[in-house]
């Protein structure tokens, strides 16, 4: 890990405004405190248990490369993930969700992850966990991880409690997730460019682009070669958390 630590303007300062609200430090899920893509590794899941045809598993590893590429709309993206819960509940669900999870995913968030998590606990910063993964698959690591609040993609559910196979309200994904954060600070009556111009966001992703440039701190975290070189040209900070994870 080439940085121990949050980058120096991420640090909890003494001179933070009497009365504000803390400041906010963000981070992406997947690729950033996750070692993989939690939708990505879900659906390897359920093909590793006879679960996914082949023909939806090769479909989700062209999904992989085209959100890596940047290429992926949001509502490809997100639409593809989501309609492989159609059908069922959340508590139907459950099962298979929280053994992916214990067997799956909670190895891939390294002790590096849960450290610069944890620095901007102790700083006494407000944790958001913010993912463009649905709701359902984010909340087991949000809850490894302490996080107080998480804003994630949401899944439609009908009258009987079914997902359709559809998402719902605005894709926590590009300009989407910089529209949530904006509307989630709003709705708590806060000064929402105030909120931003204090916070830190952490992301791997060129997907995140918008709201890395509306934060006050953006940090690069093994980014992909697009985000880099932004990075590089901004002089932003970059993190290393993924090099001893699977």
């Amino acid at each position: 890990m080439s940085t121990a630590g949050p980058p120096q303007g991420a640090r909890h300062r003494s001179a933070q405004r009497a009365g504000s609200p803390p400041r906010l430090a963000l981070f992406d899920l997947d690729n950033t405190l996750l070692t993989g893509d939690s939708e990505v590794l879900w659906l390897d899941y359920l093909r590793a248990r006879g679960l996914l045809d082949a023909a939806t598993a090769a479909r989700n590893a062209e999904m992989d490369h085209r959100y890596h590429a940047g290429e992926a709309t949001p509502a490809e993206f997100c639409g593809f993930y989501a309609a492989l819960f159609a059908g069922r509940t959340p508590q139907q669900w459950q099962p298979l969700r929280d053994d992916y999870f214990a067997t799956v995913l909670a190895p891939r968030l390294p002790a590096a992850a849960h450290a610069l998590v944890q620095q901007h606990r102790a700083a006494g910063d407000r944790l958001v966990l913010t993912t463009a993964s649905s709701r359902i698959l984010a909340e087991p690591s949000a809850l490894a991880l302490d996080f107080p609040h998480l804003i994630a993609t949401e899944l439609e559910t009908a009258a009987d409690g079914r997902y359709t196979g559809r998402t719902a309200g605005t894709l926590n994904m590009r300009e989407g997730k910089l529209a949530r954060l904006r509307d989630w600070l709003a709705a708590r009556g806060e000064d929402v460019d105030a909120a931003l111009a204090s916070a830190t966001f952490y992301s791997d992703s060129i997907n995140d682009l918008p709201l890395l440039l509306a934060v006050g701190h953006p940090c690069a975290v093994d980014p992909d070669a697009r985000l880099l070189a932004h990075a590089q040209q901004g002089h932003w900070p970059v993190l290393r958390l993924q090099r001893d994870t699977p």
